[in-house]
């Protein structure tokens, strides 16, 4: 007789160089205490991280320089790690076939090495383990857009959505409001009333998770009576055409993005971090600052002016490119194909 086949688990589930795995039962806590933007960022690269050995009560070491971004400061690591050290969320589950709530503490213990280019070593709390190791549904999150969102409301947005767009049988999914504000994070007493929710989270969200993954998302609201009790989630596959214009959009930093929509033309500054060298500019001018704060998300690691410096030489005498920035992006993915670090 054939053994039941055993439900395909979350940790079984491996990371690409483009995208990470979140496991869907921390998607759609709720915080008892809330974080910020980058905070769960940061969170979602330590889970990242910590994937190959995540239900293992085992340490995990990472950069300090990976967690950074574009500051060149640890302060703001630091300061984001002891509130995800203090954070509690709490989580839907199952215990003995009825519904329940496990209440869990986001990370354990860590050390944090004093020097700038130090190491962090950390640890996943034991209950949290249990229920990373016991997931069966996750959401698949692209690095790229992840920190292309300018907004923590979108950040969680995305990865609802994210969590949910590969379901075949459902395309949309009713919460109530006061649902919905835990688990997107709102703190207490803010944003109260629903316009001032949906005029301040909601819709900058939706606006920003349509253009940037390859979702299309509504949230329309149900009254019961006269006010605003729940609202509906609905989420649709974008075609071709406009899986397209995502990855333009992509180019572009959220100042660059409202500009572009506003008609504005935008103000080439250097990117944040190391100032592009002086033998670039005999070379030719400098491209938008997206243009670099894209590069270094897609390949961190890598001298971007290096490879700015490789990519015209290699144009040189070539027939100029009609969009130079979209054509150095590609050039820098396939060189970082062939140079990997």
């Amino acid at each position: 007789m054939a053994k039941p086949s055993q439900p395909y688990r979350t940790v079984d589930t491996r990371p690409s160089k483009d995208s990470l795995v979140k496991p869907g039962e921390l998607v759609d806590l709720i915080e008892v205490t809330p974080l910020t933007l980058t905070d769960r960022r940061i969170y979602n690269q330590l889970l990242e991280n910590a994937w190959e050995a995540i239900d293992k009560p085992v340490l995990h070491v990472i950069a300090k320089s990976d967690l950074r971004g574009s500051h060149n400061s640890n302060d703001r690591v630091g300061e984001s790690i002891e509130r995800l050290m203090s954070a509690i969320v709490k989580i839907e589950a199952v215990w003995d076939g009825k519904p329940a709530i496990e209440r869990v503490q986001l990370l354990g213990g860590n050390l944090e090495m004093a020097r700038a280019d130090g190491l962090l070593e950390y640890e996943i709390p034991p209950r949290l383990r249990k229920i990373i190791s016991n997931s069966t549904i996750f959401a698949r999150l692209q690095r790229e857009v992840m920190f292309a969102l300018s907004s923590k409301y979108a950040l969680t947005l995305y990865e609802m959505v994210q969590k949910r767009g590969n379901l075949r049988w459902r395309s949309s999914e009713k919460f109530s409001l006061e649902a919905l504000r835990g688990v997107l994070g709102v703190p207490k007493g803010k944003l109260t009333s629903w316009s001032n929710l949906r005029m301040r989270a909601i819709d900058p969200a939706v606006e920003e998770v349509s253009a940037l993954s390859d979702y299309m998302v509504e949230v329309q609201p149900i009254k019961t009576g006269r006010s605003v009790t729940h609202v509906e989630l609905r989420w649709w596959r974008k075609d071709g055409e406009a899986t397209g214009k995502v990855e333009r959009a992509l180019q572009f930093a959220s100042t660059g993005r409202k500009a572009k929509a506003e008609g504005r033309t935008e103000e080439v500054t250097p990117v944040e971090g190391k100032p592009r060298p002086g033998w670039l500019d005999q070379q030719g001018t400098a491209l938008k600052t997206q243009t670099y704060e894209t590069a270094r998300l897609r390949h961190p690691g890598y001298d971007i002016y290096y490879v700015e410096g490789e990519w015209r030489s290699w144009a040189a005498g070539k027939e100029p490119p009609a969009d130079p920035d979209r054509a150095f992006l590609a050039f820098f993915r396939k060189f970082a194909e062939a140079n990997p670090i």
